[in-house]
């Protein structure tokens, strides 16, 4: 059994809109917009919410591609677990990088997450993350992306914009927020890194 009366099921579902914070990159381009919300579909605790609902109003706001910060394991307990083949149903491109609750992934695989966004962006796409409540994965990858865009912005102004959208519990862990105070040079060891091994692999 799920833990849930059929009551739940049957009566109680949440079908209000999803909440959806859209975050301008400030690229100059036309909807530079970065989405941002919790896990669609999410049915834990008091949060019971409809999956097919909230891919409809995700299609509304125009999101055509998501980026999932979830684990497969997440999803599982999180009763979503078809969620990324439900959403490539409805037409919408999906781009998985899980990695766990309240971390920080290494800077490879965030680098790798900014580059899909910014991609996206530039070719009119309108991208969403998401982790599991919107807070913490999610709301690191989008300050990380707009430090990247705007050198002279401190990772600071980037948490405190993605406050004003998403509240005070963005960038909830202390291991997320020193990350993003230490992501341009998390960014420089690892270019040096690469000039180093590029350099190794000539010679």
């Amino acid at each position: 059994m799920s833990g849930f009366e059929s009551s739940d099921e049957e009566g109680e579902v949440d079908v209000s809109p999803f909440l959806i914070s859209w975050l301008d990159l400030g690229l100059g381009e036309h909807e530079d917009k970065l989405a941002i919300s919790s896990l669609p579909g999410c049915r834990f605790k008091d949060t019971w919410r409809s999956l097919e609902s909230d891919i409809k109003c995700l299609q509304a706001e125009g999101v055509d591609s998501v980026l999932c910060l979830c684990t497969k394991g997440e999803l599982n307990k999180y009763r979503v677990p078809g969620l990324l083949s439900e959403l490539e149903l409805a037409n919408i491109d999906v781009h998985h990088y899980p990695y766990l609750d309240g971390t920080a992934p290494n800077i490879r695989t965030m680098l790798q997450i900014v580059d899909e966004i910014l991609m996206l962006v530039k070719k009119g796409s309108k991208p969403l993350v998401h982790c599991f409540g919107g807070l913490g994965r999610s709301c690191l990858v989008a300050v990380c992306t707009m430090l990247v865009i705007d050198e002279s912005l401190t990772a600071e102004q980037a948490i405190e914009k993605v406050r004003g959208l998403r509240g005070p519990g963005a960038i909830q862990s202390v291991q997320q927020y020193n990350y993003a105070c230490e992501f341009r040079n998390l960014c420089n060891s690892y270019k040096q890194e690469q000039d180093e091994n590029a350099r190794s692999l000539s010679r």
